[in-house]
């Protein structure tokens, strides 16, 4: 669970989420949970956000069933496949949600 002043403090960060979710074209959903996923799970260096906020974002789009592929969110976060691919687990597990078993 986070702040409200996790919200204020990572404004920022929010507004690239929004980017983000602008260059994939995903849905209010999507967003939203990736907002959540990021602010639950905000990592104290500032040089771990970027890639946090990339997983959130491919995390949230797939829990609301707007997926898209690591490469493409990747891509529109500006940060490597495999920096997504390292992460979302992780994520996932720290949110308190179950991985899905493909």
């Amino acid at each position: 669970m986070f702040r409200a002043r996790d919200q204020v403090e990572n404004e920022q960060w929010l507004a690239a989420l929004d980017r983000i979710g602008d260059r994939l074209d995903l849905g209010g959903p999507a967003r939203s949970r990736a907002a959540d996923l990021f602010l639950s799970t905000l990592p104290e260096s500032e040089r771990s956000k970027q890639a946090t906020l990339a997983a959130s974002v491919y995390v949230g789009a797939l829990i609301e069933g707007d997926r898209r592929s690591q490469g493409d969110v990747a891509d529109a976060a500006e940060v490597s496949r495999l920096t997504i691919q390292k992460r979302w687990k992780e994520l996932i597990e720290e949110a308190g949600l179950r991985r899905p078993n493909w």
